[in-house]
C-alpha cells in the first residue's frame, strides 16, 4: 500500500496527505532493501511512474547505469546516519527521457526507511552542462593530439549531455564528394565505407539538407525518396545535426538508441545543435592544425615525408635497433641526368616524372619502410629490420629494376634510370649522418660509375651499363 510511514504520518495524516499530493518535489521512502514503499503524488510527473506502478519495486532499476554504483555508496551512507542534503543523480523516465535529480534524504531509524525529498533539477543542469560542454569542446580542439583524439574527447562530453552509447562523426569531402565516418561507436554495427553524399543514408541527407532530423517510433517524418531503405527505423531513435562552419555543412553528428529504455527528444535535438557549431569549429581547427603539420613534414610535389621528418623516423629506428639488436638500411636513390630531363621537356614533365618515381620506390618497400624525398631528384629508403645485407642488396635491385620500364608521362615517354647507395646499420654507423653520408657517397659512386646500379658503401660492385633516353 501507498501509506506514510509513523515518523510522516501525525495525527492530521489526511491534512498531510493532501499538502504532499500538491507539492512539486516527490517524497520517496524506501526500505532497508532499497524497495519504494512510498511515494507522493509528484512522482508520477518527476518519473512518469505513478504510485501504484513503483510501490514494491527496487529504487536502483530507475537509476541511470553510470550513477548507479555511487547512489548505491551514497544510500549506504545514509543508513548508517550521514544525511545527503544536495545528493545528485540521473534517473530515466518511464518514457525513456532522462532526468537529473536532487535528493534531500536521511534515515529513520524508528521506521527503518530512507526518506527523502526529489528535485528535478534537470533544465537547470542542463544549462550548466551545456556551459561546461562548451568550454571543454573548446579545451579539446586546442589540446587534442589528432583529430581521433578530438572525436573521442567530443564524445565523452556530449555523453554528459544526452545519452550517447551510440554516437558516430560523419565528414563530407566535397572536392572528392566523399562522405567518410572517422569516429563510430555502435554497439551492434561497424564503421560504414566512405560513399557518395547521395548514397541515401540518413547522416547524408542532414549533411544535404543542412537540417537537424529526429526520428524516433513516434514521429511523422516525410524523407525524401533517394533517402532509404532504412532498417529498423521503427526500433530505434535516430538524431543527427549538421555540423555548420561558415565555409559549409563539413560534416554531422549523430546518436541512436536501440532500446526503449532511452529515447531523444526536441530537447536534446536543440541541446545537440546548440553545441554542434562549437564542435564544427573544433573539428575544422584541428583540420587545419593536422594539414599545416602535413605540410611541414612532407614533400608537396610528391607527399612523401621530407627531410626533417626522415631524419626524424630515421632517429627513432636506430634508437630502436640499439635497444633490439636489429640492423636496418638506408638508400641514398638519385636520378641519373635528371637535369636533362628538365632542359629538355620542361619542369611540368620533370615534376611528373618525380611523382612516379616517387611511387615506384613506394611499391618496391613495405608499408613499415619510410620512403622520402629530401630535395631534387633525391630519394631515401629507411628498411626497418634487416637480417642480412644481401636482403637490403636485393630491395636496392627491386628499386633499380623499377626503373627500367618506361615513363609515359603528359604524351611523352621517358626512360630513366636511378644510382643508388646502401649503408647498414650497424656496419656503417650507428648514427643518422653516419648511415646518411655513408649512403650518399655509394650513391655517388655508383653515378661515377656511369649510374643505373646499386651500390653498398665501401663494397663497390660492378653493375650494368648506364642508360637513359629520350623519347618524344
Amino acid at each position: 500500500m501507498n501509506q506514510l510511514p509513523s515518523a510522516l504520518d501525525p495525527k492530521a495524516g489526511i491534512t498531510l496527505g493532501k499538502v504532499i499530493d500538491l507539492l512539486l518535489d516527490a517524497i520517496c521512502v524506501v526500505d532497508a532493501h532499497g524497495r519504494y514503499v512510498f511515494v507522493s503524488a509528484a512522482f508520477e510527473h518527476i518519473f512518469g511512474y505513478t504510485p501504484e506502478e513503483i510501490i514494491g519495486r527496487s529504487m536502483i532499476e530507475l537509476v541511470h547505469p553510470d550513477d548507479r554504483e555511487r547512489t548505491l555508496r551514497a544510500a549506504n551512507e545514509i543508513m548508517a546516519g550521514q544525511p545527503k542534503p544536495h545528493f545528485q543523480n540521473r534517473y530515466a523516465r518511464k518514457d525513456g527521457r532522462i532526468v537529473h535529480i536532487m535528493w534531500s534524504a536521511t534515515w529513520s531509524e524508528a521506521d527503518g526507511m530512507r526518506i527523502a525529498v526529489a528535485r528535478d533539477i534537470t533544465e537547470l543542469k542542463r544549462a550548466e552542462l551545456m556551459q561546461v560542454a562548451l568550454h571543454a569542446i573548446s579545451e579539446a580542439a586546442h589540446s587534442a593530439e589528432d583529430l581521433l583524439a578530438l572525436f573521442r574527447h567530443i564524445h565523452l562530453i556530449i555523453g554528459k549531455l544526452l545519452p550517447a552509447r551510440n554516437f558516430f562523426v560523419a565528414l563530407y569531402d566535397g572536392k572528392k564528394d566523399e562522405l567518410s565516418f572517422p569516429y563510430f561507436v555502435d554497439e551492434h554495427d561497424v564503421a560504414p565505407s566512405p560513399s557518395k553524399l547521395d548514397s541515401g543514408t540518413l547522416s547524408a541527407e542532414v549533411i544535404r539538407s543542412g537540417q537537424a532530423l529526429l526520428i524516433t517510433p513516434g514521429t511523422q517524418v516525410v524523407l525524401p525518396e533517394q533517402v532509404g531503405p532504412i532498417i529498423g527505423r521503427d526500433s530505434l531513435d535516430w538524431l543527427g545535426v549538421p555540423l555548420g562552419t561558415q565555409r559549409g555543412i563539413i560534416g554531422a553528428l549523430v546518436v541512436q538508441s536501440y532500446s526503449g529504455d532511452v529515447r531523444y527528444t526536441e530537447k536534446d535535438m536543440a541541446l545537440l545543435q546548440f553545441v554542434s557549431t562549437q564542435v564544427a569549429a573544433a573539428i575544422e581547427r584541428k583540420q587545419t592544425e593536422t594539414w599545416l603539420q602535413y605540410v611541414a613534414r612532407h614533400d608537396q610535389l610528391t607527399s612523401l615525408p621530407n627531410r626533417e621528418l626522415f631524419h626524424e623516423r630515421l632517429h627513432t629506428a636506430l634508437v630502436n635497433a640499439r635497444q633490439s639488436d636489429q640492423r636496418l638500411s638506408v638508400l641514398y636513390i638519385d636520378l641519373d641526368r635528371f637535369k636533362l630531363v628538365n632542359d629538355s621537356f620542361g619542369h611540368d614533365i620533370g615534376d611528373l616524372l618525380l611523382c612516379q618515381v616517387a611511387e615506384r620506390i613506394s611499391r618496391c618497400v613495405r608499408v613499415s619502410d619510410t620512403v622520402g624525398r629530401i630535395g631534387g631528384d633525391e630519394f631515401v629508403v629507411l628498411i626497418n629490420g634487416i637480417d642480412l645485407p644481401e636482403h637490403a642488396m636485393a630491395i636496392a635491385e627491386k628499386i633499380r629494376a623499377a626503373f627500367d620500364s618506361p615513363f609515359e608521362l603528359a604524351g611523352h615517354r621517358l626512360q630513366v634510370s636511378s644510382s643508388i647507395g646502401i649503408a647498414m646499420h650497424p656496419a656503417h654507423g650507428s648514427e643518422e649522418k653516419q648511415l646518411m653520408r655513408h649512403a650518399d657517397d655509394a650513391m655517388y659512386n655508383a653515378k661515377r660509375q656511369g649510374g643505373n646500379r646499386w651500390l653498398m658503401t665501401a663494397e663497390p660492385l660492378p653493375q650494368e651499363s648506364p642508360q637513359i633516353s629520350l623519347q618524344s
